[in-house]
């Protein structure tokens, strides 16, 4: 069963909301109450990155978080803890955002197994080979996680083709070139690319990288597109603050880019 898709699906014709944080960030104890703030200030669905030092399509925000959370030796055994200490507590399914690096070192079917285990619904290895895929998948499927998939607007239509046709459930589109972080703007040209892969599917698509304004997400909501993930926007409203204040201003956040996009919904 593709919950992750099936929540996206449920949300039509409003847009999920997703955000994305760093699991052990600041520290482990205010990374689980973050979790908690997001599910109660209106996340649809949950990203959780697992820290890596080696993080190509992290922009400095995000590689920053990794780091702090790195030095406080936050690997996969504690993400583990985290998820098996929140899920309960939260309804907004958990997707594992991760390098295919770590999950090579400790044993793919054991990790996929143990994510599952934990708790999270969906997977996300943005370095993924498209000729090892189809492995994966066959692992998540007996597993109960859906595996999402990138299209990137550089991806040539074949590749495109051959995504769609491989992709379990849902679809990972990059709104920008390069990294995450903070962009001025959206490229309009992935409005037409987003209403391409529509045409040729029927699958949902979550929409990420250098999303970080409540202006930009009403822009978005317009378009054809099923969920927002914003991951450096988010982060950057855990930085360098006192614990209470950190979890305040991420709920804050979170509520109004939820508003937002209740709000541009109802004026399709």
């Amino acid at each position: 069963m593709n919950v992750i898709t099936n929540c996206l699906r449920d949300k039509n014709p409003s847009c999920a909301l997703v955000p994305f944080i760093t699991a052990g960030y600041p520290n482990i104890s205010i990374c689980i109450q973050a979790l908690k703030v997001l599910d109660k200030k209106g996340a649809d669905i949950i990203e959780l990155g697992i820290p890596y030092s080696d993080a190509l399509a992290d922009g400095p925000i995000i590689q920053e978080a990794s780091e702090i959370a790195l030095q406080q030796g936050i690997y996969i055994e504690q993400v583990l803890y985290i998820l098996q200490t929140v899920i309960p507590d939260i309804s907004a399914p958990i997707i594992i955002f991760t390098y295919y690096n770590p999950i090579l070192a400790r044993g793919v079917d054991k990790f996929i197994r143990e994510i599952s285990s934990s708790g999270a619904k969906g997977l996300i290895i943005p370095d993924l080979p498209l000729e090892e895929v189809d492995y994966i998948i066959e692992l998540c499927d007996f597993y109960g996680i859906e595996l999402v998939l990138f299209i990137a607007p550089t991806s040539s239509e074949s590749r495109i083709q051959s995504i769609l046709s491989k992709s379990p459930g849902c679809i990972y589109l990059v709104s920008s070139y390069g990294v995450t972080g903070f962009r001025d703007n959206i490229n309009s040209k992935i409005k037409h690319l987003a209403n391409s892969i529509k045409s040729k599917t029927n699958k949902s698509i979550m929409l990420g990288f250098g999303i970080n304004t409540i202006g930009q997400v009403a822009q978005i909501v317009n378009w054809n597109i099923d969920g927002i993930v914003v991951g450096s926007a988010m982060i950057n409203q855990m930085r360098g603050k006192l614990p209470h204040e950190t979890l305040d201003s991420l709920g804050r956040f979170c509520q109004q880019l939820k508003f937002c996009i209740n709000t541009e919904s109802t004026k399709k």
